[in-house]
């Protein structure tokens, strides 16, 4: 039955998406970006809904009141845990502000889907640019954030299976320290219902939690990357703890002191000038 299930899923999704990718590259020749957020916002819904319906599978969203509200204009970035494509669906979904996904270049090939991508205003990366990249990352991430966006990535770079932390990448803590942003982690256990690399899918509830949002404000990047993994693979320990039976417990964070922290923020420009030297002496060749 979760067979069938998982195939009319699939096919719900591949008809709806050609039309609805097909009208949305058309439209961009005529309407504003909010309105084409809107649009593609009410199909990936749709798709949440039509999980939920054809497969079982339910939000349940838990403090949604760390976020900011009507009226706050803080900028906030997203680092959010990964586990599935129901996420990258969800959060548009769930979400009450319009977001810039943060996308590896290659997803632009995926027809249909890939295309709508990139006509939309979000911000794609090429990661074997290594420091141009990031200095593309800061100034889209700077506009998009000025324009009352919030940015979302995945830390994590790649989904992750049930009950395995990835290597949670530095750029988006490097990226609300450039931008001044506040870091809002969410903890996401959709792998109990779509894991890595699964057709079928499994009925279920898959929990969303938000965490209170952490200050980029005088923090090292790395410390503040330490302290948004640790938030959110502990928060994954309290929703799935079946996950991670016999594995052993998570260190404690320990936030750095103030000299810890002069040394670790030099350490990071002392690093940041070490890569910035290649590429300014290739910029001048």
């Amino acid at each position: 039955m979760a067979f069938i299930r998982s195939v009319l899923h699939l096919l719900f999704m591949v008809v709806t998406l050609i039309p609805w990718a097909t009208a949305v590259l058309i439209a961009r020749l005529f309407v504003r970006g909010d309105q084409l957020y809107g649009a593609c916002r009410r199909w990936l819904k749709l798709s949440v809904d039509s999980g939920t319906l054809l497969l079982g599978i339910h939000n349940r969203v838990s403090g949604t009141e760390h976020l900011p509200q009507p009226g706050d204009d803080t900028p906030t970035l997203l680092l959010v845990k990964h586990q599935s494509t129901w996420e990258t669906f969800s959060m548009a979904a769930v979400m009450p502000r319009p977001l810039a996904f943060v996308f590896k270049r290659e997803l632009l090939y995926i027809p249909f889907f890939g295309w709508v991508m990139g006509a939309m205003d979000m911000i794609y990366i090429d990661r074997s640019k290594g420091v141009q990249a990031f200095r593309k990352l800061v100034t889209a991430g700077k506009r998009q954030l000025r324009m009352g966006k919030w940015i979302i990535m995945f830390p994590e770079g790649t989904r992750t299976r049930r009950g395995e932390a990835g290597d949670y990448k530095s750029g988006g803590a490097r990226l609300a320290v450039a931008c001044g942003a506040q870091i809002i982690p969410i903890a996401v256990t959709s792998a109990k219902c779509w894991p890595k690399g699964a057709f079928v899918k499994k009925p279920g509830i898959v929990d969303i939690s938000i965490g209170p949002p952490i200050a980029a404000a005088g923090r090292s990047a790395d410390d503040l990357n330490k302290e948004v993994a640790h938030w959110i693979e502990s928060e994954m320990r309290r929703l799935d703890p079946e996950a991670y039976v016999g594995q052993p417990p998570l260190p404690p964070y320990v936030r750095l002191s103030k000299a810890e922290l002069r040394a670790a923020r030099q350490a990071e420009r002392e690093a940041q000038a070490g890569e910035d030297a290649p590429a300014a002496a290739q910029e001048s060749a």
